[in-house]
């Protein structure tokens, strides 16, 4: 088995993936994906450097994903803030939606929030 490096008894169910090549086999419960462990038998899978994945976590090593919203980011412009990436439209105030990209934010409850609302809504006076 190419995940467990367990023998291939005769006879023992084992799956082949076309796109990994000829000379490797899975247990049924070894074909997973290499990122969340996923059961991948009846599933659409994916074979990049060695390793089998899932829809969701092959699109992450293709592009970055948005914080805001969950979604795929397709675009060459978008922003890095806080260790995350997003959509430009989706880096905004959480309280007000104002986009935060190029401005003053304050992180609240690992929430951005402008300098207005900071001020107005969570600030000690």
């Amino acid at each position: 088995c190419y995940h467990c490096k367990g023998n291939m008894e005769e006879g023992d169910p084992a799956v082949y993936a076309e796109r990994a090549g000829y000379d490797k086999l899975w247990h049924p419960g070894c074909f997973v994906c290499c990122t969340c462990s996923e059961l991948l038998v009846d599933m659409i899978y994916f074979w990049k450097n060695g390793n089998l994945y899932c829809g969701r976590h092959y699109c992450d090593s293709e592009k970055p994903r948005c914080a805001g919203c969950d979604e795929l980011i397709f675009s060459n412009e978008y922003t890095l803030a806080e260790g995350q990436n997003w959509h430009l439209k989706h880096f905004c105030c959480f309280d007000c939606d104002c986009v935060l990209a190029g401005v003053t934010y304050i992180m609240v409850n690992d929430k951005p929030v402008c300098k207005s609302c900071y001020m107005k809504n969570h600030a000690a006076v």
